[in-house]
Order: C-alpha cells, then sequence, then structure tokens
C-alpha cells in the first residue's frame, strides 16, 4: 500500500518524529534525506538541510543516507538511483518546487520512486517543495513576478494543487490566499497545509497531524478546517510519470 505525508513546513523538528515512525511502521530499511529542492541556494545550504536531515533520523534510531541528488544529471546516476533499493522511505526537505521539478520529471530516479512507491516498498515525504512538487503546476519560489510564479511540476496528483506554509504565505504576500484558491485546477482541489502540520495517509484516507490547520478548498468554496487527530477521505488520483519540464 502507498504512504504519503505531506508538511507544510518544519522537516526535522520534534513533532516531525511521529510523522517520521508512522512511515517506517513495517518497513525495513534506509530514510532517504533528499535536500535537493534548495540546491540552488548553495552548499552551505543545501549541507545545512542535509546534515539537520541525518541528525533527526540518528535521533530517532532510524538508518538513513543522503544522496548527492542535486541536478537532472544526478537524478539519473546510478550510484544515486541505487540507493531507493534498501529506501523505507524518502523525504524530499524544502526549497524550490519548480527547481526539484525540473530535476525529477522524466529521471531514471524518479521512475523507480514512483514504482516503490506503488508497491509499498517506499514511503514518500515531503515538507514545502516536497509537496508542492507533486501538482502541475507548482511555484517558482524564486520568481519576482506573479504571473511568471507558475512552473511546470510533476503532476503525480494532477487534480490537486498542494500550498504549504499556508498560515504565514498571506503575511509574505499579500493577496496569496486567494491568488492560490483561483489557481486551483478546473474541477479539482486546493490542499492549504499549515506550517508544522502535515497529513499522512494513502493517497485514499488521511490523519492531521502537527499544531496548525489543513483545509480543503474545492468547487469554489472551503472546507471546514481540520486540526490534529481529524481523519478525512479525499481520494487522489495518481497522474502517473511526469515528462521532462
Amino acid at each position: 500500500m502507498s504512504t504519503f505525508a505531506f508538511l507544510g513546513a518544519g522537516e526535522f523538528e520534534q513533532w516531525h518524529g511521529e510523522v517520521d515512525l508512522r512511515l517506517l511502521d513495517g518497513r525495513d530499511g534506509r530514510a532517504l534525506v533528499l535536500a535537493t529542492a534548495s540546491a540552488r541556494e548553495g552548499e552551505a545550504v543545501f549541507d545545512g538541510w542535509v546534515t539537520k536531515g541525518l541528525a533527526h533520523y540518528e535521533a530517532l534510531g532510524v538508518p538513513a543516507h543522503a544522496p548527492a541528488l542535486r541536478t537532472r544529471a544526478d537524478a539519473d546516476d546510478p550510484s544515486v538511483v541505487g540507493a531507493l533499493d534498501d529506501a523505507a522511505l524518502v523525504f524530499f526537505s524544502g526549497g524550490n518546487p519548480a527547481y526539484l521539478a525540473s530535476v525529477l520529471a522524466g529521471s531514471l530516479f524518479w521512475e523507480v520512486l514512483q514504482r516503490r512507491v506503488a508497491e509499498g516498498a517506499t514511503a514518500y515525504a515531503g515538507c514545502s517543495a516536497g509537496v508542492a512538487v507533486l501538482s502541475d503546476p507548482t511555484f517558482d519560489s524564486d520568481a519576482d513576478d506573479p504571473e511568471q510564479i507558475w512552473k511546470p511540476g510533476l503532476g503525480y496528483f494532477p487534480e490537486v494543487l498542494f500550498a504549504p506554509h499556508w498560515d504565514v504565505v498571506e503575511d509574505w504576500i499579500p493577496g496569496a490566499h486567494e491568488f492560490i484558491a483561483a489557481s486551483a485546477p478546473p474541477g479539482g482541489s486546493l490542499i492549504a497545509i499549515d506550517e508544522d502540520t502535515a497529513i499522512v495517509g494513502d493517497g485514499t484516507s488521511w490523519d492531521v497531524v502537527g499544531r496548525g490547520q489543513v483545509a480543503i478548498f474545492e468547487g469554489g468554496a472551503w472546507g471546514e478546517p481540520m486540526t490534529a487527530g481529524d481523519v478525512f477521505s479525499k481520494p487522489l488520483s495518481n497522474g502517473g510519470v511526469a515528462t521532462a519540464g
């Protein structure tokens, strides 16, 4: 059975441990720490996320590894792809969703990862960019012009637009809530996830974990906000392998 966790922000903090242990229950193997989305921010930032992620899993008693997945070429490198062979969990930390999509789309790494997730061998988890990348389009967090913010995503869940950092994004960019909600796919949904909050599930049934709220916008209206302990049904259709963006 496929298993997913989508975090609005706050990866590798204490609250996140509960999410990881749920994903790893019944699975043997390593956790892969993938800081790919931050690769364009420089080595110090990239290495900082890797170090924090490895320390997080060490504290949980979970073996972990950080493959050198920075570029599109890396995503076809057999030594990087081979890290998936014994991966019980992959975790994509934050950064630029559009850049992460450009690295993964059409790659061997993404192809193998999707297959392992479908088989139930590897759980998929992501925070911020690691969540938003699954939509198509996704956000280019380096864009200054709102007209340029949408870039190709992976389209793994083509009928959904994920919006992490929901409780703070309006402070960053006034009007962002309305702008993002208006960009939800026709006939589809927007799933808004606050910081330090996650949804964990199998692609159909989901639990809310963390301090904040999760809300779903569809059919032109918002549903009731959900908080920790709430369970909801939201089947997400899988769009399959994305082509290179």
